[in-house]
């Protein structure tokens, strides 16, 4: 690539180029680069457009560890879905951190999709008991399929148990269950509980799903879907019970699923450990067999600049993508 030129890798390339383990890899490294303030993370912007009941914004940040430089821009579209498009839509921004000029624009719908699924696996391999068998899913969306896929790397699950608020979505989770070898049974949400080991929930509620009572003692809880002020997925009082960790307190507290924790008094900031302590050794994670650990994942951009940057690098290695001059 010339000087001045700026690399296009399309989303068909970004799936092509970037596997479970690149996006896993470059999530738990930038992860570590926040916890050690090596990494940071701009303030998000985030609305409500007004039309076709969007939210749009842009997530930016810069690893100095990493030399990446750049920015998200996308949102949601609630009715992409029905015109045969994913509703998350988003593109990644690269700049040269010496020059300030763009050098890669880079398709973020699939990166987006893999690297939530990275975070969510990053915290079960460093907060999950070794011995959980029984992976619980709250949600059955696009995003789930990736999900289930990445934790399973992570442990030696035997089981999957599933709710969704709409049940005719559960097949697609049942048929990446059996192409896992995994068994599969579609359970009531108190019923997920009881049986999980590890909960994922992924969904776009606005109310809690799962209650604090219905999680057993030793389960690791992988929130994952709320990431905007006003969302919720579980139970206020879960996370007063749990050693609650997650991608960015900041973010955690304001527009994560701790907001209504901290919001009713049961928490604090304080009481929230970066995931990134835990991937450098600074602190522990789980403690004890019977401690419930839960993870906050309210998407940082930081995490879509590492994997991003990774596309681009591959797709440049192995002579993918276009290129346009500026």
């Amino acid at each position: 690539m010339q000087t001045g030129d700026v690399l296009i890798v399309g989303e068909d390339i970004c799936e092509q180029v970037v596997g479970r383990s690149d996006a896993f890899d470059a999530v738990e490294a930038v992860f570590g680069a926040m916890a050690r303030g090596d990494a940071y993370n701009f303030p998000v912007i985030r609305e409500a457009i007004g039309h076709a009941d969007a939210l749009y914004g842009f997530k930016s940040g810069f690893d100095r560890a990493g030399q990446v430089l750049g920015l998200k821009s996308g949102g949601y579209w609630p009715g992409n879905m029905e015109k045969g498009l994913t509703n998350h839509q988003s593109t990644v921004c690269l700049f040269d951190p010496d020059t300030g000029r763009l050098s890669a624009l880079v398709g973020g719908n699939y990166l987006t999709a893999v690297r939530t699924a990275a975070s969510s696996s990053v915290s079960i391999a460093h907060l999950a008991r070794r011995d959980a068998k029984v992976l619980g899913m709250v949600g059955a969306g696009h995003q789930s399929a990736f999900q289930l896929r990445a934790a399973a790397e992570q442990r030696a699950f035997d089981k999957v148990v599933a709710w969704n608020p709409h049940p005719e979505m559960l097949p697609r989770l049942a048929a990446v269950a059996e192409e896992l070898e995994l068994a599969f049974e579609a359970v009531s949400p108190e019923e997920l509980g009881t049986q999980a080991d590890v909960i994922i929930t992924i969904t776009s509620a606005f109310e809690p799903l799962v209650m604090a009572d219905w999680i057993k003692p030793g389960t690791h809880v992988a929130c994952m879907g709320t990431d905007t002020k006003g969302k919720q997925e579980v139970d206020p009082a879960l996370l007063a019970q749990a050693s609650v960790f997650t991608d960015e307190v900041a973010q955690s507290v304001s527009i994560g699923e701790a907001q209504h924790a901290v919001a009713r008094g049961l928490i604090s900031q304080d009481d929230i450990t970066p995931i990134g302590a835990v991937i450098n050794g600074d602190h522990a994670g789980r403690t004890n067999p019977d401690q419930i650990t839960l993870f906050d994942g309210t998407g940082v951009g930081l995490q879509d600049l590492a994997v991003a940057s990774v596309a681009a690098r591959l797709a440049q290695e192995q002579g993918l993508g276009g290129h346009a001059a500026l």
